[in-house]
């Protein structure tokens, strides 16, 4: 079997690495194997065998190539690294930075959130950047539960903004522990005023 023929029916691009390989093969062992699929058991067993046969085939060129390849620099799996920023850029951002403390201190949130947005713009792959927009976005989260009004479709519209908002916060920075545990917590609250 061709190699180009083991990577397409894996499902992988040609420069998948082992592990890729690995993950891809499990996934399709537990869609394709014979006792998942009792309506079509002859076809399941054929597609089973080929990614199998696939598979093994691409473990064996996979080492063969290590073994005689030098050393190579493995990819890295996190997003690009931030390039160096120029004096301006730096400028701007301590000076975003600044301005965001002091809206968020006077609750301005719609101004908040338009100023972090325009940041993560300007710097999709600062980190920084992104801790800011997911806690701006937890902080107006949390200041539409507790200013939800009083007439019941004010306070249905405040609280489906500010679901929207916590959501938002989560997607932006999954990792930030600290700002999961709020989130966390403003959704209980949201549950119970529903």
């Amino acid at each position: 079997m061709k190699l180009g023929d083991c990577y397409r029916l894996l499902e992988l691009r040609a420069d998948a690495r082992p592990d890729e390989i690995k993950a891809s093969y499990r996934r399709l062992v537990r869609r394709y194997h014979p006792d998942v699929n009792p309506q079509n058991p002859q076809e399941a067993h054929r597609k089973f065998i080929q990614i199998t046969t696939a598979y093994k085939s691409l473990l064996q060129a996979s080492h063969r190539s290590t073994r005689t390849a030098t050393k190579v620099k493995p990819k890295p799996r996190y997003a690009p690294k931030m390039p160096e920023l120029s004096v301006a850029e730096k400028r701007l951002k301590f000076d975003s930075y600044k301005l965001l403390q002091q809206l968020l201190k006077e609750q301005r949130f719609a101004r908040s959130v338009a100023l972090v947005e325009g940041l993560a713009q300007r710097f999709p792959f600062d980190v920084e950047v992104r801790q800011w927009q997911a806690i701006t976005y937890q902080q107006w989260g949390q200041q539409l539960i507790r200013d939800r009004g009083s007439d019941r479709p004010t306070a249905a519209r405040a609280l489906e903004k500010a679901r929207i908002y916590l959501k938002k916060a989560a997607q932006t920075d999954p990792h930030n522990r600290s700002l999961w545990a709020k989130v966390e917590r403003n959704f209980r609250e949201l549950e119970q005023l529903y």
